[in-house]
This record gives C-alpha cells, sequence and structure tokens, in this order.
C-alpha cells in the first residue's frame, strides 16, 4: 500500500476521541444534574435541551471517528471524504455539543484541513527501455 495520511488520521482520531469522551461526560452529568433542574417551574425543558445537546455531541464524536477511519484509507476520494466530514462534525460538535473539551474541536479541525491538502506521491516514471 502506498502513502497515506497518518498525521491527519492521528489528529482527527484523538479529536474524536475527545469529542467522543466530552458527549458521554455532557450526558451523564447532564441527565444526573437535569433532574435538578427540570423541578424548577417554567425552565424545565432546558434540562431535557441540555441531555439533548449531550447526545449529539457523541454521535457528531462517532461521526468524525467514521470520518478518521475513512482518510486512513489512503484512497484520494475517501480522503477528501473523510476530511470533509471531520471538518463538518466538528464544528456542528462545538456549536451543538460539548466540543469535545475544546481541544477535540481543535485536533478535528487541523486534521480535516490536514486530510483535505494532503496529496499522494506520484509514481515514479518507467526506466527507459
Amino acid at each position: 500500500m502506498g502513502e497515506k495520511p497518518t498525521a491527519a488520521f492521528a489528529l482527527s482520531l484523538v479529536g474524536a476521541i475527545f469529542m467522543i469522551l466530552g458527549g458521554l461526560v455532557s450526558a451523564i452529568l447532564v441527565s444526573i444534574f437535569g433532574g435538578f433542574i427540570s423541578i424548577v417551574p417554567g425552565i424545565g425543558w432546558i434540562g431535557g435541551l441540555m441531555i439533548i445537546m449531550g447526545i449529539l455531541g457523541l454521535i457528531f464524536g462517532i461521526i468524525v471517528l467514521i470520518g478518521a477511519v475513512m482518510i486512513y484509507s489512503g484512497e484520494r476520494g475517501k480522503v477528501r471524504t473523510g476530511s470533509i466530514l471531520v471538518l463538518i462534525f466538528s464544528v456542528l460538535n462545538l456549536i451543538f455539543g460539548s466540543g469535545g473539551f475544546i481541544i477535540g474541536f481543535i485536533l478535528g479541525l487541523i486534521g480535516g484541513i490536514l486530510g483535505l491538502v494532503w496529496k499522494p506521491a506520484e509514481a515514479p516514471p518507467p526506466p527507459p527501455a
């Protein structure tokens, strides 16, 4: 197999792990403390909204993980598609999720950009006959 964008893969993978952990922590903590928020009349919906945001952060982290695996394939089309997935869902995770403790967003962003600018090495020309 040829050259692969390992730096883009590694950064995207670590970013995805942070995003998944951030989504899990957010969903668990909010589900525990969301019950206290729902007691207050008039703002009970905020607890449910916070749980949904934690679950969205978890889902977006899993999609970034899938994009990182696509980046590691080394095929030009899959690398580009995986990089776009990583970029889009890293930004969405920052907006709607926890952002993977912010470091997950930053690593996903850098990994996605590295995947987009990656170009495989050209094959050497055949020797003259």
